[in-house]
C-alpha cells in the first residue's frame, strides 16, 4: 500500500460514520464529513491521529462565476447559466467549510470539509480545539458569511464595521463583474494626418 492509502484507511476509520466521501487531489487526501461532526472531528484529527497543527481554515462558493456573453463585440448578451461542477470528494450545494490539519511529528496531513446551508451558512467553531483557528473563523465569516457557533468574537477582521456583503461570495457585485463596452471597439486612436484624425480635430474646434 502507498503512503496515502495507508492514511486514508486511517484516518477513515479513525472519523467512521462521520465521513460521507473522500478522495485525492494533488496527493492530498481529502475527507467530506457531516457537518454534525464538524468539531468532533477536529478533536479526532488532533487527539488520535496526532494532527497538531491547523493550517487554515476556509470557505468556498461553488457558485459559477458571473460572465457576459460576447457575440461580435456585443456585451450586453448575458451569458448562459452554468450548473454547479465541485471538486474532490462532492458538495450536497453552495457553500462549503473546509480546513487543512497536520502532524508535524508523523509528517501527514489532511484536507476536511463540509456542506452549508445555503441560506444560512453556520458551523461548530474549532477554537476549543485548535486555537488558531480564531483568525480563519473569522476571515471565512467576514468574506463568505460562514456563522461559527461557539467562537468567541466573530468580528470583522479586514473590512469596516459598517460594511454590508461578503466580498468572497460569487454573488457580491463588483464593479468589475458590470458589462463594459469592449475595450478594443471603442478606444480606437486615429493615425496622426489621417481623415479620421483630422474630423476629430475638427470636432474638438466646434466644440
Amino acid at each position: 500500500m502507498s503512503d496515502l492509502e495507508v492514511l486514508t484507511t486511517r484516518v477513515t476509520e479513525a472519523l467512521g460514520d462521520s465521513v460521507i466521501e473522500h478522495a485525492e487531489a494533488c496527493g492530498n487526501l481529502v475527507l467530506r464529513v457531516r457537518l454534525d461532526s464538524w468539531r468532533s472531528v477536529a478533536e479526532t484529527a488532533r487527539k488520535e491521529l496526532g494532527c497538531n497543527y491547523l493550517s487554515f481554515i476556509s470557505g468556498i462558493d461553488w457558485m459559477p462565476a458571473p460572465t457576459v456573453g460576447l457575440i461580435e463585440g456585443d456585451t450586453s448578451t448575458p451569458a448562459q447559466p452554468k450548473e454547479m461542477t465541485f471538486g474532490a470528494a462532492g458538495s450536497a450545494g453552495r457553500f462549503q467549510v473546509f480546513a487543512h490539519v497536520q502532524s508535524t511529528s508523523q509528517h501527514i496531513g489532511f484536507t476536511i470539509k463540509a456542506d452549508l446551508d445555503e441560506a444560512a451558512p453556520h458551523c461548530e467553531s474549532w477554537v476549543s480545539v485548535y486555537p488558531g483557528a480564531d483568525w480563519h473563523e473569522r476571515e471565512c465569516w467576514e468574506m463568505y458569511g460562514v456563522v461559527f457557533d461557539g467562537h468567541p468574537s466573530l468580528r470583522h477582521l479586514y473590512l469596516p464595521w459598517e460594511f454590508e456583503g461578503h466580498p468572497l461570495r460569487k454573488d457580491f457585485p463588483l464593479l468589475a463583474r458590470e458589462v463594459k463596452p469592449w475595450p478594443g471597439l471603442t478606444d480606437v486612436e486615429p493615425m496622426p494626418g489621417s481623415e479620421s484624425d483630422e474630423e476629430s480635430k475638427d470636432e474638438a474646434g466646434e466644440a
